[in-house]
């Protein structure tokens, strides 16, 4: 199941769930806050200020979520795990990168306002947060005869996707020959994507954005840059990050 598809699943379940006693609440609670946070200390390797206030916002989901169903069914329990899985503050993912699977450790890092959370392979990489945009760029960072290496994540407050993947069509071809029409995507994200390419040579710069909502009346642009010959490698690596990419809100 789709993490992304979680507040739908945890509504459905509420739905056809029954309450248990108002008693045994108070022990669900404990029973589930020992599971997510058993293991773990505060701080553990996770450069974000609030990391225990959104383990604790899924543990209060997973709670609300249990309470109803039941700790000890099926649903409850699949539930419980995908939340906490969700927010490990690290994981190993697998990756096919220029034809071989490889897996790799990535950690938790939290977005601008604390609006999304995405995972990073910080052994690569690292994010860097400006006033409007965060970058994930590569660390170190590469030689300066290579083209820009980053995925860029912003927030539009007040556009809505279809339309504003044409406005970001119209940019990318400002500054390239070779631009593809927008398209809906279900994977890495649901969205819109559309992709700049300029030149076929092994530096040529690629370009390639996504557009989502961002569960309210905006969307999140994420663009990724690299060059043709990093296809496979940066380009490969920007796309699994990008499919550990969760919009978390206020």
């Amino acid at each position: 199941m789709d993490t992304r598809d979680m507040d739908k699943r945890i509504k459905q379940a509420l739905d056809e769930g029954t309450v248990v006693r108002p008693e045994d609440r108070e022990e669900v609670w404990n029973s589930i806050e020992k599971e997510l946070f058993k293991d773990k200390k505060r701080g553990d390797t996770i450069p974000m200020r609030k990391r225990g206030g959104l383990i604790k916002l899924a543990a209060s989901v997973a709670a609300v979520a249990v309470i109803v169903i039941g700790l000890n069914t099926q649903p409850g329990l699949a539930l419980v795990n995908r939340i906490r899985e969700m927010f490990e503050p690290e994981k190993n993912i697998t990756q096919d990168i220029e034809g071989s699977k490889e897996e790799q450790n990535v950690q938790l890092n939290e977005g601008a306002n604390a609006e999304y959370v995405i995972y990073v392979d910080q052994e690569r990489y690292k994010m860097v947060k400006d006033a409007d945009a965060d970058r994930i760029v590569p660390n170190p960072p590469l030689p300066e005869r290579y083209p820009e290496v980053s995925m860029e994540i912003r927030q539009v407050a007040d556009k809505d996707p279809e339309g504003l993947v044409r406005e970001m069509e119209s940019l990318l071809k400002e500054k390239y020959d070779d631009v593809t029409a927008p398209q809906p995507v279900e994977d890495p994200v649901k969205g819109w994507t559309v992709r700049g390419l300029g030149g076929s040579s092994w530096d040529s710069p690629v370009e390639r954005v996504y557009v989502i909502s961002n569960g309210k009346e905006g969307s999140f642009v994420i663009t990724q840059r690299y060059f043709l010959e990093a296809a496979e490698g940066h380009g490969a690596r920007f796309y699994h990050m990008l499919k550990e990419f969760y919009i978390v809100g206020e």
